[in-house]
């Protein structure tokens, strides 16, 4: 067991006060996560439509991120920090590509596409976390547990319902659909090529589940959360220069003159990154691959929520059901973790696992 799980289990067996924060604040950290992606979504394809490059963008924001994130890792871990040996660096390094690699391939999809399509393609994120976790034995399949069955089902049902809530829309229920659109709705729909953004879409969202795989063993050897989102953004940074330099010959690109280009890299560097990040190996090192990717989904049904509330889009009867059949499945997902959780409780248990969410290989921190 890890240091982190002994706290944990300290804690309750010492009375300790509000005891279900412990399994509270995950989730609502990853629900102000997925708020933070879907929000970045939507601007950056505001400043992307304004003709700030995704290379560039992708390059400003995560060294600004890196700026912001180092002295304040050092500074959260400055008690006790463990050391950064070569295993630990070059695993973060690799997940620096993933991400890389992601973050280009979403903001690519989206210039080519649009939010909505993104959010609907991050729907293959529980699907392909989960074989993963599977493959790595993060995730436990016994077949004759109704656990198992509730988590599989739940996942699919949870998916299903997100692709609801993108492609079916129904009657309208609030505010009036324009035959023109409005203006954010032209915005976010010129010049857009699906296939090949479908494509950098999934290709994206698969890097993604790869991503949360990784940096979960990497939290294993290294429970310090915020230095290795520093050294990840750190990394990035770098690559993205690379791939700045490579693929903006034009040194007008690297100019941002758009007010919407500032605010998409500050929003992006401080919210999206230096905070979304944070939260998200936070959660991870408390909970596991799947549990984050179960929050991949939530990201349309928030992108709709901002869409009616601040840009006063339709909201049809279609985005309701969806959510509705989403939120079901997410929580056959965690009803099923729950009853891993008892029996990994029980004594008598023929098998010796971690506590909720947390399995025995690898041992999450």
């Amino acid at each position: 067991m890890s240091s982190g799980e002994i706290e944990r289990e300290s804690g309750k067996m010492d009375g300790r006060p509000w005891p279900w924060l412990d399994t509270s604040l995950p989730f609502l950290g990853m629900v102000l996560a997925v708020t933070a992606l879907a929000t970045n979504m939507i601007i950056s394809k505001m400043a992307m439509s304004s003709g700030t490059s995704f290379f560039i963008l992708s390059l400003y924001s995560n060294a600004l991120a890196t700026l912001i994130v180092f002295p304040f890792a050092f500074f959260f871990h400055r008690s006790k920090r463990p050391p950064m040996t070569f295993p630990v660096i070059w695993r973060i390094f690799l997940l620096a590509v993933f991400g890389y690699l992601a973050e280009i391939g979403s903001y690519a999809g989206i210039n080519y596409s649009s939010p909505t399509l993104s959010t609907a393609m991050l729907n293959l994120v529980p699907a392909f976390t989960y074989i993963l976790a599977v493959i790595f034995r993060m995730e436990e399949v016994h077949l004759g547990r109704f656990s198992t069955i509730s988590k599989s089902v739940g996942t699919v049902v949870s998916i299903a319902g997100a692709f609801v809530v993108t492609l079916y829309k129904g009657p309208a229920i609030l505010n009036k659909p324009l035959i023109a659109g409005s203006p954010i709705q032209l915005l976010l729909s010129s010049q857009q090529n699906w296939i090949l953004g479908g494509i950098l879409l999934a290709g994206a969202s698969f890097l993604t589940s790869s991503w949360c795989i990784l940096q979960a063993s990497i939290l294993k050897m290294y429970p310090a959360e915020m230095m290795i989102v520093a050294f990840y953004c750190l990394f990035v940074t770098i690559q993205s220069a690379t791939g700045s330099l490579i693929a903006e010959r034009d040194l007008t690109a690297w100019r941002i003159e758009a007010d919407m280009g500032l605010v998409a890299i500050f929003y992006s560097a401080i919210v999206n990154i230096a905070f979304r990040l944070y939260v998200t190996a936070w959660c991870l090192s408390r909970t596991g691959p799947l549990f984050v990717s179960m929050f991949k989904p939530l990201t349309i049904v928030i992108a709709v929520v901002i869409g009616v509330i601040f840009f006063k889009d339709v909201l049809y009867l279609g985005s309701v059901a969806g959510a509705l059949v989403l939120i079901i499945g997410f929580y056959m997902v965690m009803w099923g973790k729950a009853k891993e959780g008892e029996m990994n409780k029980d004594p008598e248990s023929s098998i010796n696992t971690s506590p909720l969410l947390l399995q025995d290989e690898p041992e999450q921190v």
